[in-house]
């Protein structure tokens, strides 16, 4: 009987574009599935309550000793006796930079076939040497390298040897269309903007990590111009991570009012259930990505754009990596420079002030996410790539 192994130090519950790739696909793969990953000792009810949810489905969870999982000896061995242990004979690196290195141990412990998933870290591994080297042997080393579409997948490609570049598809990310999608007068969409004090008020929401090249931080420097434009216009963080203190003390030097009622929300985590009503409580979702480290640090594609979109709110999208695949420019949202607060604020301004194009937007991009970006036909690619 076919078993795969999923091995990835992207799982939740660390939440993020991979984590929720890995998550959705591994919850509608056929067959015995087993994923071996990293533990996260600082999330660890949530970690417990995750598990117990898979495991009813049929889905193993093997949580390694490590937080970090790196293609040592050591993880070799252990992964190899999961994949025994299991009967496994397909394995998915959920992401293929380094951990796609393991794909020989694997072969040797009865694994037939192994794909391989890029996201926007590998197209910093083919700009550099040493790494590119490294990415190269990933390809080698498996049947399949995926790419998540066509802005990331020309730098990997390029990186790669002719006689490996056939090895190369895409797997882009998707949405589940019915999880999104609420009217704005949804309960659990008032009952938030009840909780953040916005009742009335023009919100543009962002929900993603509060990391450097999010972009955060030029939503904030854009908003008294947005204000100026569309006056009462709120902005919502929605996520957790290292710059979180950052973003809020650039907000009370810019001279923002901070929490609820205020000029900028941040929520923290919001559970996954949430999202939907975070996404039908805002008028348009802005997220001004950009590229960091001369090009090495990039936007793999964006699924909080897909939700965004699935929930019928235009989006506003920095230039940078794959984001451009997730939007079709002046007709899904508008794709801006994401280091340009004046241009930021200008095409969240553009929306917010004239609702019946942001309407017309809005339902575009919903009508493009449920014809094209549906999770089922994701695994399902995913499936027939490892041959189940």
């Amino acid at each position: 009987m076919t078993g795969t192994l999923v091995v990835t130090n992207d799982f939740p519950p660390r939440a993020g574009g991979i984590e929720s790739l890995v998550e959705n696909l591994v919850r509608r793969l056929p067959g015995r599935v087993v994923v071996h990953t990293r533990r996260h000792p600082a999330l660890a009810a949530a970690q417990r309550e995750l598990d117990a949810e898979l495991a009813a489905l049929g889905v193993v969870v093997v949580r390694d000793p490590r937080t970090l999982l790196l293609p040592t000896p050591a993880l070799a061995a252990r992964v190899s006796a999961t994949a025994r242990e299991h009967g496994c004979d397909r394995a998915w690196f959920g992401a293929a930079a380094p951990l796609g290195l393991l794909a020989p141990a694997l072969r040797r412990a009865g694994v037939r076939r192994t794909v391989a998933t890029t996201h926007g870290h590998e197209v910093w591994w083919a700009r550099l040497p040493g790494s590119r080297a490294a990415l190269r042997a990933v390809a080698a080393r498996n049947d399949v390298l995926t790419v998540l579409g066509p802005a990331t997948g020309a730098p990997i490609t390029a990186a790669l040897p002719h006689a490996l570049r056939p090895r190369v598809t895409t797997l882009s990310p998707g949405v589940d269309p019915s999880a999104f999608g609420r009217p704005q007068d949804d309960d659990g969409a008032r009952a938030l903007r009840e909780e953040w004090g916005l009742a009335g008020r023009p919100v543009l929401l962002c929900v993603s990590r509060l990391v450097a090249r999010k972009g955060q931080d030029v939503l904030l420097r854009a908003l008294p111009a947005v204000q100026g434009a569309v006056p009462g216009t709120a902005l919502v963080l929605v996520g957790e991570g290292p710059r979180r203190r950052q973003l809020e003390r650039l907000a009370d030097d810019l001279g923002l009012r901070r929490g609820p009622g205020g000029d900028v929300v941040v929520t923290g985590r919001l559970p996954h259930g949430q999202l939907a009503a975070a996404h039908a409580a805002a008028d348009v979702f802005a997220m001004p990505c950009r590229d960091r480290l001369a090009g090495l640090e990039t936007e793999g594609l964006g699924i909080c754009f897909l939700e965004a979109a699935a929930s019928g709110r235009p989006v506003v999208v920095g230039r940078s990596g794959g984001a451009p695949d997730a939007v079709r420019d002046g007709e899904t949202g508008l794709l801006v420079d994401g280091t340009d607060p004046a241009a930021v604020a200008a095409a969240a301004a553009s929306l917010l002030g004239d609702p019946a194009r942001a309407r017309a937007l809005g339902a575009a991009g919903q009508r493009w996410v449920r014809s094209q970006w549906g999770w089922d036909e994701r695994a399902a690619r995913l499936a027939q790539l490892l041959e189940l």
